[in-house]
């Protein structure tokens, strides 16, 4: 077996884990994993950080050293890049699962969205440290790793000469130059991303989300798309396969779906269960809420559990190969260790993990009793032995975390539902399970490549795993507040006379005290006892406030999955959709209670079904059916430009050689990824600014939207939805440009 040589040699003594190191990855994991956050509320899905940190961290450092900073090194970029790369998978798994809490009628309590992501990231990356010799070492030249090697290439080619000297190389006198373009893009994209957002949302610039409704035939039908920054450069990163596929399902769900269900509902005398009001008389946004997001969620969940079984032959290899190594790995002495062979040893990881059941057993906020913390152990590494090993083949990207998040809320829920447990208290069992699994197969992920990284670079693996440690402990410390902010910007008190004017409880049952935050508490100040109704008996299910008489004042529509997007006095909120956390409860409910509307979710597994008939990939077109249509367009948008790239660059006479997998790797980093990522940054950032802000420039915002929609033809008006694409097209534009490479001189 050819023996493989790190970039840096192990003989090799360069400045690894320096505090400005971790420091700054710390940061960056943070930024990324809030941005992270906001994507997978909007559409479900998240994009790697890995090389936009290293990017980012390479400008950072050369920044310092012109400053009189000590010349950075190549290891410490690595530390940098793997510290800030835990905040993105954090962010998947807490989006994924915690906004189930708010479909299941409980809150968003701070502790336990803290707690479910900080046990889920840590526990992850200890179970991949004893497989890191298996996985890494001994399959190198089968498992791939591409965001890994990606990134590795990417730190090569700006390495400082002090790490060039250390690798053996002669001087690149192109490097610094180089690297500084790649900074440029990306900042740039950043700055563009965020300014972009603030004029369009913050200061009523233009309309965010331009549509048009159509007539008959197509009663119902409706066509939008949200011009946002972030959305786009995300579609130019997955590619055009994946966004047509998604933008596919919000077609057929829009334009085919919804018009279906109102043409044979109009005539109907009665609503139709589980609607509860007459189809004539819904909206294409309610129709879409009774019915279609039960179509969605049918197929998202058939579509996660087909790519969960086509991957069992994957699964079994590796497991079967990590056990088999488990023992052998890990049985070296560690004075005869190498330094780029040293792993933190394994009775640390051990008490680690105990240590994590331990906490998961006995804390309150996630109702956890000894078979749920059994069923993460046992579930928790499967999964995280499966993540490593397919993002090994397939990247992170394609990796079906949430499919194996869904299994495990199945097999947990039917556990439960054998054992009777079928209570409320057993919801938030059943999602901690799941959610815990979740973060740390995602994270094991994201450990696996950053480990890749290091390996082909020569890092220390064990100062790797203290830097992913520290970066997952940080990010997961932040993302919690911020994802209970976005809900809490968004979150709606609605008078309970609109929407459930009888409706009374037995106030004495109630001890739950609770006030309006936000813009609405200015109205109303006043305390009320909280009910968190279960049933749809004379009203909608949810949170309620209600007064000492026990009558209802206030259903506490959430920012997350709500319905309701404009408060009292007509003032708009966004909402985030969330589209997978709506799976995750429905599958809970639906086992143990019962309750599912499972007609139309079987129409959604069909769908899902005859797309693999027709060798379709279901999951894409799954959630694409789920999402509003405004939310997988802007991805088509993305999409479309990233194809006319390749298909421009691959006609260049440097190219045309190439094959499609080889443009398909060097468009992966070229510049046009590096402005989008970008502008997901900035935009996505943006939006959380602008959340977070809501609620303190209340009178700001509500006289900036009344004098916009008096006086801006672009934010309101007949010719809104046609000037509101004047600036996206100036993004759009740019994108494509920058994504454009130059020939090559002939000499």
């Amino acid at each position: 077996m050819r023996v493989f040589k790190p970039y840096i040699p192990d003989s090799a003594r360069l400045a690894e884990m320096t505090p400005r190191a971790l420091i700054m990855g710390t940061i960056l994991g943070m930024i990324f994993g809030a941005s992270s956050l906001y994507l997978v509320l909007k559409v479900g899905l998240t994009v790697s950080a890995s090389i936009p940190v290293a990017v980012i961290a390479i400008t950072l450092f050369r920044l310092t050293n012109k400053l009189g900073g000590k010349d950075s090194t190549i290891l410490e970029n690595s530390i940098t890049q793997t510290a800030g790369s835990a905040g993105e998978s954090i962010a998947f798994g807490l989006g994924v699962t915690m906004p189930a809490i708010l479909i299941l009628g409980f809150d968003l309590e701070i502790s336990r969205v803290m707690l479910v992501g900080v046990l889920g990231g840590l526990l992850g990356i200890l179970m991949m440290i004893p497989m890191r010799r298996t996985m890494i070492v001994e399959k190198h030249e089968e498992l791939k790793y591409p965001e890994g090697t990606a990134c590795a290439e990417v730190l090569k080619a700006a390495a400082t000469d002090t790490s060039r000297e250390a690798a053996g190389e002669e001087r690149n006198p192109h490097a610094q130059d180089e690297a500084s373009k790649r900074a440029r893009i990306i900042f740039g994209g950043f700055a563009v991303g965020i300014i972009y957002k603030v004029l369009n949302v913050a200061f009523k610039g233009w309309k965010d989300t331009p549509e048009a409704a159509f007539g008959a035939p197509l009663k119902a039908g409706s066509i939008g798309a949200e011009v946002s920054p972030e959305l786009l450069g995300v579609g130019y990163i997955i590619g055009p396969r994946i966004a047509a596929t998604m933008a596919a399902g919000g077609v057929m769900s829009y334009l085919l779906l919804i018009p279906m269900i109102k043409f044979f509902g109009d005539a109907l005398t009665v609503p139709l269960n589980p609607g509860t009001k007459l189809i004539s008389a819904m909206s294409p946004h309610e129709i879409r809420g009774a019915y279609v997001l039960y179509i969605g969620a049918g197929a998202v969940a058939a579509g996660g559990l087909i790519s969960l079984v086509r991957a069992m032959p994957t699964i079994w290899r590796s497991l079967s190969a990590s056990l088999s190594g488990f023992k052998g790995g890990n049985e070296k002495n560690a004075a005869t260790l190498l330094r780029t062979d040293s792993d933190i040893p394994m009775k640390w990881v051990l008490i680690g993990c105990l240590a994590i059941i331990a906490v998961i057993s006995f804390a309150t906020p996630l109702h956890m009793n000894f078979l749920g913390a059994l069923l993460i152990l046992v579930f928790g590494f499967l999964f995280c032995t499966v993540s490593s090993r397919l993002t090994g083949e397939i990247g992170s990207s394609s990796n079906p975390i949430s499919g194996m998040t869904v299994a495990t809320l199945l097999f947990t829920c039917l556990i439960f539902l054998i054992m009777g447990w079928t209570g409320g208290q057993y919801y938030v069992t059943a999602l901690s399970v799941g959610a815990i699994v979740c973060i740390a197969s995602s994270n094991a992920g994201t450990t696996s490549q950053d480990l890749k990284t290091g390996y082909i670079l020569g890092a220390t693996p064990k100062l790797q795993q203290y830097a992913i440690l520290v970066g997952a402990l940080s990010s997961a410390l932040i993302l919690g507040p911020i994802l209970l902010k976005l809900n809490d910007a968004g979150t709606v008190y609605v008078p309970a006379a609109e929407v459930a004017p009888m409706l009374t409880t037995d106030v004495s049952k109630l001890s739950e005290v609770g006030k309006l935050q936000g813009p609405q508490a200015e109205q109303d100040s006043a305390s009320y006892k909280v009910w968190h109704k279960t049933d749809a008996l004379g009203g909608p299910a949810g949170k309620y406030f209600v007064d000492n008489a026990g009558k209802a004042v206030y259903l506490v529509d959430p920012g997350i999955n709500g319905t309701h997007t404009k408060r009292p006095d007509g003032t708009e909120v966004k909402k985030y959709d969330a589209p997978k956390a709506v799976l995750m409860s429905y599958i809970i409910k639906g086992i143990l209670d019962q309750q599912l509307p499972w007609t139309l979710v079987l129409f959604g597994v069909m769908i899902a079904v005859v797309l693999e008939m027709a060798g379709i990939p279901s999951l894409a077109f799954a959630v694409g059916v789920y999402l509003p249509l405004s939310s997988s367009m802007p991805l088509f948008v993305g999409g479309m430009i990233r194809w006319l790239v390749d298909r421009r660059n691959h006609k260049l006479e440097e190219n045309k050689n190439l094959s499609d997998e080889e443009m398909q790797a060097k468009g992966d980093s070229g510049s046009g990824t590096l402005l989008a990522s970008g502008y997901i940054a900035g935009g996505a950032l943006g939006g959380i600014v602008i959340a977070f802000t809501a609620g303190i420039l209340t009178d700001f915002d509500k006289t900036l939207n009344d004098w916009a929609t008096a006086h801006n033809p672009f934010f309101e008006g007949a010719s809104a939805n046609g000037l509101s694409l004047l600036p996206y097209a100036l993004i759009v534009l740019g994108l494509y440009w920058i994504g454009r490479e130059k020939a090559k001189q002939k000499s």
